[in-house]
């Protein structure tokens, strides 16, 4: 017991002297007390993620405008964060998808679906005034952390929650949204999506071309997530302001996915001064698993279709456990790590970030980065991959904050 005390006391002068020490050799420590000074750092630094998909979430819950409000305060044993664990995990600006599905580009709808979800966010920050706000500025993340309240800032994921009016942008901007994903699912006005191969537009529509001059005026930042490299290449040459990856990663380890981000589009982000913002996925961050998960995938597609059951069926749900169980390769939060490297080896420490996609891609997440509660891992490792304290700051906020701050003045301007 009192080695531990010792070690502790030890840790927390290490990480009280910091600032003026230089030298301190983080990748000499054990991995128990690398943890803690992660842990610690966790806590004493402010980190932005830049996309969690909770809002629909607790949408197909039921959570929408009516009955009670989602507990969101209250630990959880389901999906992957709630206050107690952002708290544990030291994530401070988790921002919250409003995610429109691709159906609702063919059955209408989609803008009165974004305002129910940014409605459910805001039901849960008057609920709960004491530990959550909301943000729609670096200043106002930083003046919560300083209070210690849990800032939910918005973005907007699939750009047909506008519609086809160009004034929606500012309508949505108004309510709080700070980013938008342009496409989705399926090709939309705006432009062609990477999980479509139709290719409606061939990049960027015209509508689209005047989506992301709107979006720059306005201080909306333009998220190239899900788009088509066609389409990438259109916005970086319209913009007039950075551009931002909100959850992608690094395609280099994954081949031909084209969800996740070339080496030739990380170097036009880093030149537009931008930023990638990895995100969680076992099936983002490796293509062993990415194969075994799909295998899996269509295999259960079809043992569905033979039982006439569906994903949501329970006795569908108890086989879909026992049949993968053993199928996927263990990924680990190391390879998010990996990610970040590549990035960092490209084109500088100064165009990465964090955008888990929580609440998104179900169980693929990796050994290590669960749920929310579990980012001192990943400051953990960067530590032990003797990542500076500075450059650790950078990727948990500095990066996305610059990032903001250049397009807001690129829109005053």
């Amino acid at each position: 017991m009192k080695k531990n005390i010792y070690s502790i006391l030890i840790l927390g002068l290490l990480l009280a002297c910091q600032p003026n020490s230089g030298d301190i050799d983080y990748t000499a420590l054990s991995d128990d007390e690398r943890l803690e000074v992660a842990k610690e750092l966790a806590q004493n630094t402010i980190i932005v993620d830049g996309h969690m998909d909770l809002p629909f979430r607790m949408y197909n819950m039921g959570h929408d405008m009516r009955g009670e409000v989602f507990d969101f305060v209250s630990k959880s044993t389901e999906g992957n964060i709630d206050y107690v664990r952002a708290r544990e995990g030291g994530v401070d600006a988790p921002f919250m998808a409003i995610y429109i599905p691709a159906s609702y580009q063919e059955t209408g709808g989609a803008k009165g679906l974004a305002d129910t979800l940014i409605m459910m966010v805001e039901r849960m920050v008057d609920t709960w005034p004491d530990k959550l706000a909301l943000a729609r500025s670096p200043e106002d993340i930083e003046n919560n952390f300083k209070s210690g309240m849990l800032s939910l800032p918005m973005g907007i994921e699939n750009a047909a929650a506008i519609e086809d009016d160009l004034s929606n942008i500012e309508y949505f901007y108004n309510r709080g949204i700070r980013y938008m994903t342009l496409t989705h699912g399926k090709d939309n006005l705006v432009g062609d999506s990477s999980y479509d191969d139709a290719e409606t537009h061939g990049g960027l529509s015209d509508f689209g071309k005047e989506v992301v001059l709107e979006m720059n005026r306005l201080g909306m930042i333009v998220d190239v997530s899900h788009i088509t490299d066609k389409t990438f290449f259109d916005v970086a040459l319209i913009s007039k302001a950075p551009i931002v990856a909100t959850h992608s990663s690094a395609r280099k380890f994954t081949p031909g996915f084209e969800r996740n981000v070339s080496d030739e589009i990380i170097k036009k982000i880093a030149e537009k001064e931008g930023m990638v913002m990895i995100t969680f996925g076992g099936s983002f961050l490796d293509q062993e698993y990415s194969d075994a998960n799909a295998a899996i995938r269509a295999h259960v597609q079809e043992w569905l279709k033979e039982n006439n059951l569906s994903y949501r069926d329970e006795a569908a749900q108890a086989y879909i456990r026992e049949y993968a169980a053993d199928k996927k390769p263990v990924v680990h939060v190391s390879k998010v790590v990996d990610h970040i490297d590549h990035v960092v080896n490209l084109v500088g420490v100064d165009y990465v970030g964090l955008g888990s996609d929580f609440d998104g891609v179900g169980d693929t997440l990796p050994e290590g980065l669960k749920d929310a509660s579990m980012y001192p891992n990943i400051i953990a490792e960067l530590l032990k991959r003797g990542y500076a304290i500075e450059d650790i700051e950078k990727i948990c906020y500095k990066n996305f904050f610059r990032v903001w701050q250049q397009v807001n003045a690129i829109a005053e301007n």
